[in-house]
């Protein structure tokens, strides 16, 4: 009986360490699943935006922009970045009306854009921090998920001309 302190403490160890992976893991997978949702979040944007550009090129502009439009709404997983960043190119080489809806369509949905890929790249390296973490990489706490990946864009905000007062 006299000895009995060890087992209780360590056993008192054993939860401790226990409580700690366990919640590790869960902090883990929490990261990783807002990840995920940041990525649906900053695709659908992306649409939307592209979407915008589309109609605001049938109305306004001319074909490049549609076409740069077109080309963001179609584009597969690999071709993505490429063709966001050619729309973002083609939209800022296009005077922009805020007082146009069509324009103004364009720009908020740039700027909700640019608010979602904030969003989604800090997401992205708070979990990609968690995951590299040396327990975590030896307990393979993440092997259930693909590492998130950064969506690299250049900023998609347009700025309106100075002499357009914005509304």
């Amino acid at each position: 009986m006299p000895h009995m302190w060890w087992v209780v403490a360590a056993s008192v160890v054993v939860g401790l360490i226990a409580a700690y992976l366990i919640w590790t893991a869960g902090r883990v997978d929490r990261l990783q699943g807002r990840a995920e949702l940041a990525a649906r979040a900053l695709d659908a944007h992306l649409l939307r935006r592209a979407a915008a550009a589309a109609v605001l090129a049938e109305r306004r502009f001319g074909v490049e922009l549609y076409a740069a439009a077109r080309i963001a709404l179609d584009a597969g997983p690999d071709e993505r970045e490429a063709a966001e960043n050619d729309l973002t190119r083609q939209l800022r080489a296009v005077q922009l009306d805020p007082d146009d809806p069509d324009c103004a369509a364009v720009i908020a949905a740039s700027r909700r854009l640019a608010l979602s890929r904030q969003v989604h790249t800090d997401l992205v390296r708070d979990a990609r921090s968690a995951r590299s973490r040396p327990l975590v990489r030896l307990l393979r706490m993440g092997r259930g998920r693909e590492w998130p990946r950064y969506f690299d864009i250049d900023d998609p905000t347009l700025t309106v001309p100075a002499d357009v007062p914005a509304t």
